[in-house]
């Protein structure tokens, strides 16, 4: 298993300093933003190093001696947004992800399968949580029309370069869950095309990770280490909460493309995305890496930070010991003579 960190958490210092972040918290990868709802910060030159052989030689140079390596790409956006201010650039950031990971010695890039409209002339997502009625199919059919096209465009580019594409699954995107993206898989005939087992957003969904791996299989290509922490008021509100507050042009907000912003969290929340082992123990994690491990030995796993109860220094360290604990603990519980400790 190859343990790193996806880097967006330190997009506040140069990539150097990010790198030495990191090997002190004992990993080894930094999985790069390259575009999407985040900019590029560590990778400025995209288009220098697309071309010029000697541009990539020096991007690459900053990694030598330093115990750290790159660890995939990701360009998590809305690819199939029907703003064309947002959807074709994050397309098109795929697209240039794809290319990059070929120049870089790179094989997976993490992204969304993105939303569409509801109806052709549409300008806003929408997403079908829960299609009881015979017109929400109806959007879902369109929007699979609308899809499906697009990832077999992107599969044929990721085959070409030797790169696979991992989606997360992630709600507010047509693929989320098991169903679809075999629905998606299927559709289009995809080869090159799986998923990035975030954990987080399948707790909260209530589903299972471990179990998602094992009935995935080679579809996971990659994996992202993130812990949720459900809460009281999910009692009241349920895990569907949209007690968000639109945060006005005085107060920090992230843009997410053309005029698109994040919210602020609802308060009190339904649950929380937390560092790991706030949520769920180290005996999770280390059958959720042993579930991988099955699947791919060399599985890159990478942390991303979201607590907003820890500072950025603080969060990865503590996210660290417990992933680290947890790989530790299955490699002893697969070797000769271990014994494996059960999940909680």
């Amino acid at each position: 298993m190859k343990l790193g960190l996806y880097n967006a958490v330190f997009h506040d210092r140069p990539l150097a300093d990010a790198l030495s972040a990191i090997a002190a918290n004992g990993l080894t990868g930094i999985e790069l933003n390259t575009g999407g709802f985040l900019p590029p910060v560590h990778v400025p030159d995209i288009d220098a190093i697309l071309e010029d052989d000697d541009a990539r030689d020096a991007f690459l140079a900053q990694f030598d001696g330093t115990g750290v390596a790159i660890a995939g790409l990701n360009c998590n956006g809305n690819p199939l947004h029907p703003d064309p201010a947002i959807g074709p650039a994050h397309a098109e950031d795929v697209r240039r992800s794809i290319r990059l990971a070929a120049r870089l010695g790179q094989t997976r890039v993490v992204t969304m399968s993105g939303l569409p409209a509801g109806e052709p002339g549409g300008t806003r997502p929408n997403w079908i949580v829960n299609a009881w009625n015979s017109a929400a199919l109806d959007v879902l059919e369109h929007q699979w029309s609308v899809a499906v096209p697009f990832w077999q465009e992107v599969d044929a580019l990721a085959r070409e370069h030797g790169v696979h594409v991992a989606l997360e699954l992630h709600p507010q995107n047509l693929v989320f869950n098991v169903a679809t993206i075999r629905e998606l898989v299927e559709r289009g005939g995809l080869t090159n095309v799986g998923v990035e087992l975030d954990a987080s957003h399948l707790f909260w969904q209530q589903m299972d990770p471990v179990a998602v791996v094992r009935e995935l299989g080679p579809l996971v290509l990659h994996a992202a280490a993130k812990d949720v922490r459900v809460n009281p008021a999910v009692a009241l509100n349920g895990v569907l909460d949209n007690s968000f507050r639109r945060l006005s042009p005085e107060e920090p907000r992230t843009n997410l493309g053309g005029d698109e912003w994040a919210n602020a969290w609802p308060s009190p929340s339904s649950w929380d995305f937390v560092a790991l082992g706030k949520g769920h123990p180290t005996e999770y994690w280390t059958a959720f890496l042993r579930a991988l491990h099955e699947v791919d030995p060399d599985m890159l796993v990478n942390i991303e930070h979201e607590d907003t109860e820890l500072g950025r220094e603080e969060g990865v360290a503590v996210a660290a010991e417990v992933l680290l604990a947890a790989e530790a603990a299955r490699v002893a519980g697969d070797a000769p003579g271990g014994t494996e400790r059960p999940a909680s």
